[in-house]
């Protein structure tokens, strides 16, 4: 009787633990780390690579239909931000975009690639202009939507509100660059 008993109770507690938490991993961006090279502009008188980081997902929500992939800049001195990078309608099957996948060509099947605030479909590395290191928050956001539906020329604030009227959960990291 103990250990039908006992067994119960085990059983009991593995089912009200909390699922673990939805993360993102990068091997090209770390949690408070200096951006590199690559993940600075080559436009507007920067010279880094432009080049999209390698990112990973684990652990979505249930209920996820889709992602979004966002890097802003808060600290950019327009008075709204600065968007980088947005992807969205990305499969649910997806677990990882990689290296590069900014230019559009790696991106998986029906993925779209919003306009970041330079008007360019596609990922703008850092580039703040000279004075203190700007925060740079990637973000992936996890959906309870297949598709956002929203125009090609759907601005990064549009994006950015369907994304949250649509969020589960999300998970960032947050680097720094400056010059």
């Amino acid at each position: 009787m103990k250990y039908i008993l006992a067994s119960a109770v085990a059983l009991g507690f593995a089912a009200t633990q909390p699922a673990p938490a939805f993360e993102l991993a990068s091997a090209d961006i770390g949690e408070g780390a200096v951006l590199a090279k690559a993940q600075v502009s080559n436009v507007f008188g920067c010279s880094g690579g432009n080049v999209s980081p390698a990112l990973n997902w684990k652990n979505p929500p249930e209920g996820t239909r889709s992602y979004a992939v966002t890097l802003y800049d808060p600290d950019a001195p327009t008075g709204s931000g600065w968007w980088h990078w947005i992807v969205y309608d990305i499969p649910a099957s997806a677990t990882s975009l990689p290296s590069g996948a900014g230019d559009g060509k790696a991106l998986p099947a029906g993925t779209v690639q919003g306009r970041n605030d330079a008007g360019m479909p596609a990922f703008m590395g850092a580039c703040p202009p000279p004075g203190p290191a700007h925060r740079y928050v990637l973000t992936i956001t996890a959906l309870k939507v297949p598709k956002l539906d929203l125009p090609a020329t759907a601005s990064g604030a549009m994006i950015g509100f369907m994304i949250r009227a649509n969020a589960l959960a999300s998970a960032t990291i947050t680097a720094t660059y400056g010059q």
